[in-house]
């Protein structure tokens, strides 16, 4: 599937469902022409999330929207819009919010987790345009991914695929070695404080950096062995620390049983601004290109 300008060209609404805060920003040509948002309330009505969800919606909304896309940090059945679950959001424990949306808005609606807009966005708007097939990696609080087959995100019935953080992984999980957590779980210091130590090239974080690199690489080889991507794109806060564990992840990595794999792999770190709007808007042109 090539993409184009005509490709991106119809105006979308994006929606970063966060357990805080709610972001929408209107999309068209790859620019976020306006944007707007609202805190989350804290209640147990599911209707007082919905109508803050929708204010912020129509604050952005305009007569050339051809659809919405909305990222929330949970598992979604994605084929009937029903969100269950939502990380800091307790009333949302089933919510068909596509069929809300939908009939609030009467305009397609697509819904899909936060690690799947990830990997969706960078498809369609950033370094993901060059590849049919990655694996567009979410490297912070958690470790989480969205894979990209043939253009498009992997279909699957909960948004479960790419969850490679919740894989057994010595005595816990990748996501407790390979993730922010290491840090905390390690050196009681949370990755940021420890990305500014280790610019200042004080010892134990470039160390810590190093074996957070190794357990990284090894995280790297089971996505290697699942599911073969041309590259992996990795974003979040971990993210943006790579040039202190690349040389362990990629030591890590060579260590891979099929050399040839290793070779063709390529692993690329995000730059595009505004990933969470963007990658919830991608999930329009993902169900209709």
């Amino acid at each position: 599937m090539e993409l184009n300008d005509y490709t991106l060209s119809k105006t979308v609404i994006g929606v970063d469902m966060g357990g805080t805060k709610i972001r929408a920003g209107r999309v068209t040509n790859n620019v976020i022409e306006k944007t707007a948002s609202g805190f989350v309330p804290k209640t147990e009505k599911e209707s007082e999330v919905t109508d803050v969800l929708i204010k912020v919606i129509r604050e952005v909304a305009d007569v050339n929207v051809a659809g919405i896309g909305i990222g929330v940090p949970s598992l979604v059945d994605s084929d009937r819009g029903i969100v269950y679950n939502v990380q800091n959001i307790p009333s949302w424990e089933k919510v068909h919010l596509k069929d809300i949306l939908e009939k609030e808005f009467n305009i397609p609606v697509f819904i899909n987790n936060d690690a799947n807009c990830f990997a969706t966005g960078e498809r369609f708007f950033g370094k993901g345009k060059d590849y049919e097939d990655f694996v567009g990696l979410v490297c912070g609080t958690g470790l989480g991914a969205g894979i990209v087959k043939d253009g498009h995100l992997m279909p699957d019935r909960n948004c479960g695929s790419g969850e490679f953080g919740e894989i057994p992984y010595l005595d816990h999980i990748y996501e407790y070695y390979a993730s922010g957590q290491f840090f905390q779980h390690f050196y009681g210091v949370n990755g940021d404080v420890m990305a500014a130590k280790a610019k200042d090239k004080d010892p134990e974080a470039l160390k810590a950096f190093s074996e957070f690199g190794i357990h990284l690489g090894k995280a790297i080889k089971t996505i290697m062995l699942a599911v073969d991507p041309a590259a992996i794109i990795m974003g979040g806060g971990v993210a943006e620390s790579y040039e202190h564990y690349r040389d362990a992840m990629w030591t890590e990595i060579k260590d891979f049983p099929y050399p040839e794999s290793v070779g063709n792999l390529e692993i690329l770190i995000t730059d595009t601004q505004e990933i969470a709007i963007l990658g919830a808007a991608a999930l329009y042109f993902n169900a209709t290109v």
